[in-house]
């Protein structure tokens, strides 16, 4: 069964479940759920925790040791096992099936992760789980969600934002939640009233370092040409420089030219994310970025890149930030015919 992060506190309430599956790309909901369901798991007399994380070196019958060890004397234990980015492989994944049949009422299980996709969920130890479990997928909001993401977020900390305020805190912490968190928890201290306006906002919090390069590659890879273009005003205002972010572009489009030209040669696509070692959940957006981004393309923007690199080295007055701009519309697909000058 699925339920999303805002959901689990209700679920809660009507019952422990043997197995909570915490999969997704945001750190700060992944850890709230994971309290929250441990919070309400002591209560009930799970008082004893077991911690693993499942790579190479995992010793398996240390898991089922734990899962075993059950008497009508014990305490009900929880079992806290952490899938690496890599996911698994199949001998770990026969391993987790073996630790699910020797589950029990004394036992609940958290297993987190990193995001999944459809082919994951239809795994033999994923269905398993999610037959006696939950599904929490703790993904970050997309910017479409990202405003009743807020809205949310105040209601439970008493604040009272206007439109406006619900919009500014969209953007100065799109793809940050823990920068959100804590700016929120910040505002409740400062405003006892809970009264959200822009002056408010304005006086309460710095942007400064809201946004990094990387973030900006992100975009870039995603294809979104808007959100890319305020990240990178962001930087500008935040006074990073330049040099930063051409150094930061030139390794991402040296990776994705030869990431094309593996694909050229005919090396699957899986073996060529594997040599980079791009993670599962960032593969879908170099998928995006590699069908978008043909050899010839990347070549001239790479030829762009240099040339602006050669200026802003070589010509201290150069300002390079509409170039960049321009170069920035182009990785996303948006052609601008610039050539920076000689």
């Amino acid at each position: 069964m699925r339920v999303y992060p805002e959901q689990l506190t209700q679920q809660l309430t009507k019952g422990l479940r043997q197995a909570y599956l915490l999969f997704g790309n945001e750190l700060l909901l992944k850890q709230e759920a994971g309290d929250n369901i441990k919070h309400i798991a002591q209560q009930q007399g799970f008082l004893e925790r077991h911690s693993f994380t499942i790579d190479n070196s995992l010793d398996w019958n240390a898991v089922l040791d734990c899962c075993n060890a059950m008497s009508l004397f014990s305490a009900q234990q929880i079992i806290e096992l952490e899938i690496a980015e890599t996911g698994l492989n199949a001998n770990q994944a026969k391993a987790l099936l073996e630790v699910i049949t020797a589950l029990n009422p004394d036992i609940l299980l958290i297993l987190t992760g990193p995001r999944i996709n459809k082919k994951q969920e239809s795994t033999k130890w994923f269905k398993a789980l999610d037959n006696i479990g939950l599904y929490v997928p703790c993904n970050t909001p997309d910017p479409r969600q990202m405003p009743r993401f807020i809205q949310s977020r105040c209601q439970l900390l008493g604040l009272k934002p206007d439109h406006e305020s619900v919009q500014m805190l969209a953007q100065w912490h799109e793809g940050n939640l823990l920068a959100l968190s804590q700016s929120l928890h910040k505002l409740v201290l400062l405003y006892p009233d809970g009264t959200l306006t822009i002056v408010r906002l304005q006086e309460a919090l710095s942007r400064h370092n809201h946004y990094t390069p990387f973030q900006l590659i992100d975009a870039l890879l995603a294809g979104q040409a808007k959100r890319s273009q305020r990240i990178l005003r962001q930087l500008q205002a935040e006074g990073v420089e330049a040099t930063i972010l051409l150094r930061t572009l030139q390794r991402e489009l040296t990776q994705l030219y030869k990431m094309q030209e593996m694909g050229k040669k005919g090396t699957p696509l899986n073996l060529i994310f594997e040599q980079f070692r791009v993670w599962q959940n960032r593969r879908e957006m170099y998928i995006g970025a590699l069908h978008r981004l043909s050899l010839t393309t990347l070549i001239t923007i790479i030829h762009q890149l240099t040339l602006l690199e050669i200026q802003v080295k070589t010509d201290y007055d150069t300002q390079p930030w509409s170039a960049l701009s321009c170069l920035c519309a182009e990785m996303c697909g948006i052609p601008t015919h610039l050539q920076p000058r000689d």
